[in-house]
């Protein structure tokens, strides 16, 4: 299989070798691969001053080992003099309506790529991320009547974490690639290099300036909802019924310009605001900045990003990860697999929002579709008794992953519908909110799920399987799902109404 192939089907084949750690002051080893997160109970290094670098200090996962110290304390310090991605001021923006998705007044759109590629920073990608991203919220605002969150995973997810530190290829054992800001795919460029970290940095700055420019261009405007559709809606269901909705907006703005009342700086313009998994410590760090704000308290804020998440192979409580994460004051996230204990979520809500702040905390479940009604009441339970306010979200990706006979690795959507729907009814027995979604989605025309309004198959597949990681949903799978997600939250909005 040569490697287009491999990139084609998102094989590898993993090896049991060494797990490589690294940050900018030190390195270690640990002889076997490195096994899912498991938390602990001891807990007093924590007590220590918090600084930026004080994670240096905690066992630490899923780094690369640099060769080269001279050239990694040049990167960084390039990427730590660089102007920030994000100002202070949106990232406060978007914690506070953070807040009010924790209590069912609005909901979170998360979605974009599993791991941004620096190929894909030119017009055409970004253009229709950003685009599948307005108009699923357009579909939640109208159908659902609520406030939508754009969050997208945009702008900075680049680093991917690994099974394995090393994978074979084409009988050719090679380190592992974990993401554009660490190594290349090309086999031949598997060694770290820190100066990808200088890379990343400008790749990030190029995708938020067009993003910017599109806002402040027009293209979110909604006097021209129907500038929006992209060519590619294969579905003459999905069509129809987006064009349906394009007709009952256009309609309403005809009748607020008639009473002039269609001057609204809302109705042409939107926040989008981006995210990414918090993963190469040396490069966050270098992007964390002490920051006076309106009320003279100075915090420290992560300016490369709005929101980062950690993900499910670093939240050990005692891991460097969980050290950065308990001191930046930007609202953050944790995904929640099955492999979480119940009392190391307790401990790790306890130790990342210990101010009980509302937005704060984001929790993202990824059970699977089997799982969830097993694992999820009982995590709700737990942490209600906390009385920390966090923010409920549902990521229906990562737990429902498959990899088919042909070696294509997968996602079936009829298995995500169905992990959402039961996470949106447990969250009504709970008494808590489903307050968002976090998507693997892609504006492009991509082949990469089963399923949906285009009744991809197996056999659709290679047709045009693009991604170099994860599965993604395409553009009318993404339609499909913002569809379905406005109808469940049309419904429950309704229930409470009228309860």
């Amino acid at each position: 299989m040569d490697i287009q192939t491999q990139q084609k089907k998102g094989e590898t084949s993993l090896s049991q070798g060494q797990s490589l750690h690294a940050t900018a002051n030190h390195a270690t080893e640990n002889k076997s691969a490195e096994p899912p997160a498991q938390p602990s109970t001891d807990n007093t290094i924590r007590s220590q001053p918090w600084t930026p670098s004080s994670y240096r200090k905690f066992p630490i996962k899923q780094q690369p080992d640099y060769k080269d110290p001279n050239a990694l304390d040049a990167a960084l310090r390039k990427v730590k003099q660089l102007p920030p991605l994000v100002h202070h001021e949106e990232v406060i923006s978007l914690k506070n309506k953070l807040a009010e998705a924790a209590l069912g007044k609005a909901f979170l759109l998360q979605g974009g790529d599993c791991a941004e590629r620096f190929v894909d920073c030119s017009q055409q990608p970004i253009e229709n991320k950003f685009k599948i991203l307005l108009q699923m919220s357009l579909i939640l605002i109208h159908k659902a009547r609520i406030p939508v969150i754009r969050l997208s995973r945009m702008a900075g997810q680049f680093a991917k974490p690994r099974t394995s530190p090393f994978e074979t290829v084409n009988g050719q054992q090679v380190i592992s690639f974990k993401g554009d800001n660490i190594n290349s795919f090309d086999v031949s460029k598997r060694e770290p290099d820190p100066e990808r970290m200088v890379q990343a940095y400008f790749h990030s700055a190029a995708t938020l300036n067009y993003v910017r420019a599109m806002i402040t261009g027009g293209v979110a405007d909604l006097h021209h909802p129907d500038s929006w559709v992209l060519d590619h809606i294969q579905d003459d269901i999905t069509r129809r019924e987006y064009e349906k909705l394009i007709e009952k907006i256009t309609d309403g703005l005809d009748f607020l310009k008639v009473i002039n009342a269609d001057k609204l700086g809302s109705l042409s313009s939107v926040d989008l605001f981006t995210s990414h998994e918090g993963l190469l410590m040396c490069y966050e760090e270098a992007l964390t900045k002490k920051i006076k704000d309106s009320k003279s308290t100075e915090k420290y804020y992560n300016l490369g990003a709005h929101f980062l998440w950690i993900g499910d192979r670093t939240r050990d409580i005692n891991g460097a990860h969980i050290e950065y994460f308990r001191g930046i004051a930007n609202p953050i996230g944790v995904k929640v697999g099955p492999s979480m204990k119940i009392d190391d979520l307790v401990e790790l809500v306890t130790v990342l929002n210990a101010d009980k702040e509302p937005g704060r905390l984001t929790l993202i479940t990824r059970f699977g579709h089997s799982q969830v009604e097993k694992m999820l009441p009982s995590m709700i339970q737990a942490v209600k008794k906390t009385g920390i306010p966090v923010l409920w979200v549902c990521d229906p990706c990562h737990g429902n992953t498959e990899m088919t006979s042909s070696g294509y690795k997968t996602r079936d959507i009829e298995k995500m519908l169905s992990e959402l729907i039961k996470t949106f009814e447990i969250h009504k027995r709970e008494g808590t909110f489903l307050g968002g979604v976090h998507l693997e989605l892609t504006g492009d025309n991509v082949t990469e799920c089963v399923g949906g309004s285009q009744s991809l198959g197996v056999s659709h597949l290679s047709t045009n399987y693009e991604t170099f990681c994860d599965p993604r949903l395409n553009y009318t799978q993404s339609l499909d799902f913002a569809f379905a997600v406005a109808s469940l939250l049309a419904a429950r909005n309704k229930s409470t109404s009228t309860s």
